[in-house]
């Protein structure tokens, strides 16, 4: 690949080489918290000594560094390694060895990566409004026990999904941050929204590494404009195509980098909005946004008749526990050659290969969209769901690119700030979810078995202000397109001005 100064070029085929090889155990794990590297060696003993090895084989022994760095070597223990208070300059491949000798033995060890926590802001189909998410840099190792979100510093719920329960409006005045239970000293930065259009919107983060893309210190505020959409234009001339990363955002950033996958694999060498092409091909192309992968634009090809593309209606997915869901691919092939095969795959975590999905439902006649339906969901069918076609003879591809992001939530109430309050004191009751549900939604509140009627304003929210002995009793929620779900009953209890309960 040769790099111009109008952009990337490319004459034929990207290579890939990947540095240190073998049988390496992968960690991820949070910045700030503590991590144990298990000894790769076949037959440690207590002699063993730990490195960091570098891609030229290099290496460099470790030295317990007082209570951060240290070595546990009791029979038994598996000899790791412990890191506290996990830095990014952590991030390293470590071995274990009695003798250096023999560089090959580097081949086995444990590739450490370090986990920012950040709250994304992902714009949703829905009007004028964004998704929030709390993301790590890496998929952790241990599976978070539950996130935490706070709102103006202050807590506000947890729960198992990473995904805020409800879409977010430009809100100037209103920061969210999220943390992962048991690490909740390690919050993620605070993120206003402070505008959406169509578009664009804006969102200002307190710090961190998003901050880094616009100045040199993570450790100062910054404001950030992206785009809503973002789509490759493709220009044909005579010698060459012209393929240009578009974003719908006139605003944007003009030192905005971006990100290029050729064949759904990262070309990390490319970051120019533009690449050129001297050769008409069928390999796949398609682009992002450095710093925001998570918008991505769709799958396409220089060479359109041989062309063999996967994209998705929708790439996130929030839906109710019962209820159906259609999950919908759109793809293309050459005229002359039908796939093999076309399949579903599963994925329940990101750092886990993916399943093929065998007995599910699905429409395909090789003319309309292929959808895959899933009845009566349930909880664990939350997964990354994938699409992929086999070209006869060939293996089926691995992908770096997110296919589509299903979450499947039950509804719960919640009382703000307790379940039990004193007369004439404000509450505020949400009908939970674990995502976001689309804003038209309307939700059904019922006390006591009975529905109630709701003034215009109020719907997940049901508020209480003054709340009076009357108000006190079971509380349930249901969606009104499928009242037929509804959230367990919890209890309201209101105290009297004189100590009397209700």
């Amino acid at each position: 690949m040769l790099v111009a100064e109008a952009g990337c070029l490319f004459m034929g085929f990207i290579l890939y080489i990947s540095g240190v090889q073998g049988q390496t155990n992968i960690i991820c794990a949070l910045k700030g918290s503590s991590v144990d590297l298990p000894c790769s060696a076949e037959h440690p003993t207590s002699m063993v000594k730990w490195y960091t090895v570098h891609q030229n084989d290099s290496s460099h022994e470790l030295s317990p560094k007082g209570n951060r760095v240290t070595y546990n070597m009791i029979e038994g223990s598996n000899y790791t390694l412990t890191i506290n208070d996990l830095r990014e300059s952590d991030a390293n491949f470590y071995c274990c060895r009695e003798n250096t000798d023999q560089p090959q033995l580097w081949r086995n060890g444990t590739k450490l990566h370090v986990a920012d926590l950040q709250v994304k802001v992902i714009p949703a189909t829905e009007g004028q409004t964004v998704t929030l998410m709390c993301s790590t840099s890496c998929p952790l190792t241990e599976t978070p026990a539950a996130y935490i979100w706070y709102k103006n510093g202050e807590f506000l719920y947890q729960d198992w999904s990473p995904w805020y329960q409800q879409l977010v409006s430009s809100e100037e005045a209103v920061r969210y941050s999220c943390a992962i239970k048991g690490y909740e000293d390690l919050r993620a930065p605070e993120v206003s929204v402070d505008s959406v259009t169509s578009t664009c919107f804006t969102v200002t983060y307190a710090k961190g590494k998003m901050c880094s893309y616009k100045q040199t210190s993570e450790d100062e505020p910054c404001s950030i404009t992206y785009p809503t959409e973002v789509h490759v234009q493709k220009t044909k001339l005579k010698s060459h195509t012209i393929l240009t990363c578009n974003t719908s955002c006139p605003m944007a950033d003009p030192h905005t980098a971006y990100r290029w996958y050729w064949n759904r694999v990262l070309n990390s060498h490319c970051e120019n909005q533009d690449i050129t092409l001297f050769r008409s091909n069928s390999e796949i192309y398609s682009c992002a946004v450095k710093g925001h992968e998570d918008l991505h634009s769709g799958e396409d090809c220089v060479d359109d008749e041989n062309c063999w593309s996967v994209n998705y209606v929708n790439r996130r997915i929030c839906a109710l526990q019962g209820s159906s869901v259609d999950i919908t691919s759109e793809y293309s092939y050459p005229k002359n050659q039908l796939p093999q095969s076309t399949s579903w795959y599963i994925k329940k975590r990101s750092n886990e290969d993916a399943d093929e999905l065998i007995d599910v439902k699905y429409y395909d006649n090789l003319k309309i969209p292929h959808i895959l339906s899933i009845n009566n969901l349930k909880k664990n069918d939350s997964a990354e769901y994938t699409f992929r076609l086999q070209q006869i003879n060939q293996q089926l591809e691995q992908s770096e690119l997110a296919g589509v992001t299903l979450v499947v939530t039950g509804l719960e109430v919640m009382f703000t700030p307790a379940a039990v309050m004193t007369e004439f004191q404000r509450v505020t009751l949400t009908c939970s979810t674990s995502c976001p549900l689309t804003d038209d939604i309307k939700f059904i509140w019922y006390l006591n078995g009975r529905p109630l009627t709701l003034p215009e304003n109020q719907n997940k929210h049901l508020v209480l202000d003054p709340v009076r002995c009357h108000h006190a009793g079971n509380y349930s929620c249901a969606v009104e397109t499928h009242n037929n779900i509804s959230s367990p009953i919890e209890t309201l209890t209101v105290n009297g001005e004189y100590g009397f309960k209700f």
